[in-house]
């Protein structure tokens, strides 16, 4: 009850004017004691709502909401169009997928979300998701060989939101593995990639890209390391459902050209963009900490790091890669 009521007040909201709170009691059959409240709630997830008496509340900025109909009007004409979920107010969009395993899902259906209360990223960490002014996009691919086949995805996934952000915007972000994207040395961009299956039989994966574009002050004060958005970079502004449609455009490409060509396709670029590459680097994991020099990565994926003039591969999970200036 109360998510139909928020997404009704987003609704209203979302048309720029003044909405009375008496009005807004009225539509919902509730009290504006109860209004009140939930304007309060909305603006706890990062919507910056102000109210006048006399008038009611009204937006600070416009809001232009992701629109199902828009994002596909946007897709290449010359592709495939996936089943498109455009959801306001979800728990987190990897989750939502997830729970959907295997039946209720078809190749490269995606799931975006406004605002996402339990948004997770790696190594058990939340992800900060402020309503309407971010990309939070989930996509499933089926693994018909089995999780063995899972190593690159965070690398391909990667290079897609490069393709898109240069396609869209004309910004040419670097790579950091095993999953993110910076722009100007900070982090723009993170990638979740959840499985489920067996090493050598029929799996699943969700991919799911959570992208900085235009994060709001309030929200900004809760990240914890260092961070850009996308919008800071671009003197024009940018069509979220525009840029959606590009990340699922160049997401699907590059799926099917990991399926078709396994990860040495890739590697080039990869590598063009690697933003440690052949800097020295440290390796967390858990309290251990490795130093060495980043080589790249490998044709499965892995980190090629340089110990004392010995290069050996070292495989995802629970590890983190920073600079050791």
């Amino acid at each position: 009850m109360a998510k139909a009521i928020r997404e009704h007040l987003i609704k209203e909201l979302a048309k720029g004017k003044f909405v009375s709170g008496q009005d807004l009691g009225n539509q919902l059959d509730i009290s504006r004691t109860a209004i009140s409240k939930h304007i309060k709630t909305l603006t706890e997830m990062g919507l910056d709502i102000y109210s006048v008496t006399g008038k009611g509340y009204k937006l600070s900025q416009p809001l232009s909401l992701l629109n199902k109909e828009d994002i596909i009007n946007f897709l290449p004409s010359d592709g495939v169009t996936p089943e498109i979920e455009v959801h306001s107010l979800i728990d987190s969009t990897n989750s939502y997928l997830l729970r959907r395993l295997p039946n209720q899902l078809s190749q490269g259906q995606v799931c975006l979300a406004e605002y996402q209360s339990a948004g997770r990223g790696r190594r058990g960490r939340q992800w900060i998701s402020p309503f309407g002014s971010q990309i939070y996009l989930s996509m499933y691919w089926p693994l018909s060989q089995g999780l063995s086949t899972a190593m690159g995805l965070s690398l391909v996934t990667a290079l897609a939101v490069s393709d898109a952000i240069n396609s869209l915007a004309k910004i040419q972000v670097q790579l950091k593995w095993p999953n993110d994207v910076y722009l100007g040395g900070v982090k723009l961009a993170g990638i979740l990639i959840d499985l489920e299956g067996q090493a050598h039989e029929a799996s699943h994966s969700v991919i799911g890209v959570g992208l900085n574009l235009n994060m709001p002050e309030q929200a900004a004060q809760q990240i914890d390391q260092k961070w850009t958005d996308l919008q800071s970079h671009c003197e024009k502004n940018i069509d979220r459902n525009a840029l959606s449609a590009q990340l699922i455009h160049h997401l699907l490409k590059r799926l099917h050209q990991y399926q078709d060509e396994g990860l040495s396709a890739i590697l080039e670029e990869w590598h063009a963009q690697d933003f440690y590459l052949n800097k020295r680097v440290k390796l967390l994991t858990g309290k251990r900490t490795t130093k060495g020099i980043c080589r790249g990565v490998n044709n499965q994926g892995a980190l090629m790091l340089e110990i004392n003039g010995q290069t050996s591969p070292i495989y995802g999970g629970e590890v983190s890669l920073r600079g050791d200036e």
